[in-house]
């Protein structure tokens, strides 16, 4: 069953989409001629036109090893994530079948794309029969005329699914919701060593691929407070410390986190 729904009250717009019963299934690539071409295309080019980021550390040193660990660690998978935010957000019309071969060859690791109508009605999902279904509804929140991007995250049994999200618009009319969804999970493989690197989602999980951390003990932190006037640090949790940056995406924070080399180190960023 699919069903949506979009409440308007106190010049404020919410967009529920309802994406049941949709099981696993396997073999579900749609992806037809034009679009494979599409993808060859771009890997041909991808490393001249959108090279993958790294951090020269030969043109400087960290003064804190922490901090260049992480550094290290962590931009190769936010580099990407960032593009992908930028992509969306520039997104501002109904996007077309050339948008999404773009983005599906840009961006080989997002899962899902889908568009709503004004009315909240889904008018376009890729691909149609998904391989991981949504476990809850979808709620998308945003102020009437506020630009920005929105993140909801799906706790499914398949693991976790980041959608970015935004509105976009005829002329000045709103006219529906593009979500672009991809388990971030797989993001953490671009990075050199991604067992020992996570992405916090504070107050809801922490990412990993095998990192030997504490979860509940990282969740327990007060980010909410740390966040309100820091966006680096270091925490202790048990008897490990854990050196740290917070990402944004729209006014969600994601934070990024490894365990530190020194903790004695002084802090202080290069960038």
């Amino acid at each position: 069953m699919l069903g949506s729904c979009i409440k308007l009250s106190n010049m404020k717009k919410c967009i529920a989409l309802m994406l049941t019963t949709l099981f696993l299934v396997s073999g579900c690539s749609a992806w037809d001629t034009t679009a494979d071409y599409a993808v060859k295309s771009w890997k041909t080019t991808k490393d001249f036109v959108d090279p993958p980021p790294q951090i020269d550390t030969d043109s400087y040193q960290f003064e804190n090893p922490n901090q260049e660990k992480l550094a290290k660690l962590f931009t190769p998978v936010d580099g990407p994530l960032t593009t992908l935010a930028r992509f969306v957000y520039n997104t501002d019309t109904m996007p077309d079948l050339d948008w999404l071969d773009l983005l599906m060859a840009r961006f080989p690791w997002v899962n899902r794309v889908v568009v709503t109508d004004d009315a909240g009605t889904i008018v376009f999902m890729q691909p149609e029969l998904p391989v991981k279904k949504i476990s809850k509804p979808l709620k998308f929140e945003g102020v009437w005329r506020d630009i920005r991007l929105m993140t909801v995250v799906d706790y499914s049994d398949l693991g976790p699914e980041l959608y970015i999200g935004r509105p976009y618009f005829r002329d000045v009319d709103f006219r529906g919701i593009i979500g672009v969804g991809f388990d971030p999970r797989s993001l953490l493989s671009l990075s050199p060593s991604p067992q020992e690197l996570v992405i916090i989602h504070p107050g809801a999980g922490v990412w990993s691929r095998g990192a030997d951390v504490d979860k509940k003990g990282l969740l327990e932190v007060d980010w909410d407070e740390l966040l309100e006037d820091e966006v680096h640090g270091q925490v202790q949790v048990g008897e490990k410390y854990y050196t740290w940056i917070v990402r944004y995406i729209g006014s969600d924070a994601y934070v990024y986190a490894t365990e530190s080399v020194d903790p004695k180190a002084e802090s202080g960023w290069l960038f």
